[in-house]
């Protein structure tokens, strides 16, 4: 969520970042009912302060408690309205990030290794081959995309996972296991919610599944003030993850790509309120990204996300995507994004200056690794011409050096 009084000081640059994101929102509007609502709080007040004169029980007493009454009632209603359209302004994108409407236009920014050619194998027929997945009892158990991970492709997730924490909590991350189970308003918080709403399974207790470990990581600190000191918080948080995938019709129907159910381990970073820190960071989350698919010996590319491509809240967005042989194509398997003080103004999560001076916090997440989306580019890209899989070095310690066979 944006300030109002920026919005109100910078209504262009506001209609410029709703339409460079491709999101429909009403700015004038929002100033319109921006000063309805003023004026209403000041009448309001005015109301109370004039009841303030009146002692016991009168006619005037009554009169004058009607009337706040009544101006509370409409107020109440201009600053429903207030805040529900609020929840639709946009956070102003880096002016780095390019034109586009969709994944199509994001630009590329680098590749790492070289693509290696296909072999005729593709991740399921060896997933198949070495009894790693079953897709048909997944789906009698689970329904459409279901699957079960099952012998070596359960051992080899978590050997990925473990492997994962070690590496970040080596680089001072805070490890946690964070909660599925979700309060609406962390969803609302972290803006996604009312944008993807459509997209997240809601139980019967008006509690969600959510679809990230960056939810309940920001929820973890909302409504809290925080230490400078203390700062940057930096956390490394395993869920299960569950997504409706509505937007995905007829996309990677078969498989284990895209799922609804998955497993990911995320990093969260909380820091102070100045760009330059969370440019900082953003590439620092990139980097250990980079690094782990470096470990995996994955090739990929990194590419810059164009506005089109941006969540509400995100000021910058990178995607790291995997070489899949059998595709020949790169596949998105790692995001890293940065949102300033948009995600915390929702969830009120501020710091205290060493000054004494109070501020919002700065976040940014970034994917450390998804399983079992993973799988696909690891299995690939490290499949021998014998057929086995080479388990990279930085894997053995945890999965043990005999490879797949």
């Amino acid at each position: 969520m944006l300030d109002i009084k920026f919005i109100r000081e910078n209504k262009d640059l506001i209609k410029e970042a709703a339409r460079k994101k491709h999101v429909k929102v009403d700015i004038d509007r929002i100033s319109a009912i921006d000063e309805k609502r003023r004026a209403l709080i000041q009448e309001v007040d005015a109301l109370r302060q004039e009841h303030k004169k009146f002692t016991g029980v009168s006619d005037e007493a009554k009169i004058s408690k009607d009337k706040i009454s009544h101006k509370e009632f409409e107020l109440k209603a201009v600053e429903d309205e207030f805040n529900e359209l609020m929840l639709q302004v946009p956070n102003v994108p880096d002016p780095s990030v390019p034109e586009g409407e969709s994944d199509a236009e994001n630009q590329e920014i680098r590749k790492v290794r070289e693509p290696k050619k296909f072999s005729g194998q593709d991740y399921l027929s060896i997933m198949k081959r070495l009894d790693m997945v079953d897709l048909e009892r997944g789906v009698k158990v689970s329904g459409f995309r279901g699957y079960f991970l099952k012998n070596e492709g359960a051992l080899l997730s978590l050997a990925l996972w473990h492997f994962v924490f070690d590496f970040l909590v080596k680089k001072g991350f805070a490890p946690f296991l964070a909660p599925v189970l979700i309060r609406r308003e962390n969803m609302v918080g972290t803006g996604w919610f009312p944008q993807v709403e459509e997209d997240i399974y809601k139980t019967q207790d008006d509690l969600y599944l959510s679809g990230t470990a960056e939810v309940p990581m920001m929820g973890y600190h909302a409504d809290e003030i925080l230490k400078e000191e203390d700062l940057p918080k930096k956390y490394v948080a395993f869920s299960p993850c569950y997504r409706r995938e509505v937007g995905s019709y007829g996309k990677d129907t078969k498989g284990i790509f895209r799922v609804h159910e998955f497993y990911k381990i995320e990093q969260v970073v909380l820091c102070r309120a100045d760009h330059q820190e969370s440019v900082k960071w953003h590439e620092e989350l990139t980097k250990n990204s980079e690094e782990i698919m470096q470990a995996l010996e994955i090739p990929y590319r990194v590419v810059i996300n164009c506005g089109g491509d941006l969540g509400l809240g995100q000021v910058k967005k990178y995607d790291i995507e995997g070489w899949i042989p059998s595709e020949g194509r790169y596949r998105e398997t790692h995001s890293a994004s940065y949102f300033h003080d948009f995600q915390a103004r929702r969830l009120n999560i501020k710091y205290k200056d060493n000054a004494g001076k109070i501020h919002f916090i700065h976040s940014l997440n970034n994917t450390a690794i998804a399983t079992p989306r993973i799988l696909e580019a690891f299995l690939e890209n490290n499949l021998r011409e014998d057929g086995s899989i080479k388990i990279p070095e930085a894997l053995q310690k945890y999965y043990g050096a005999r490879g797949l066979l």
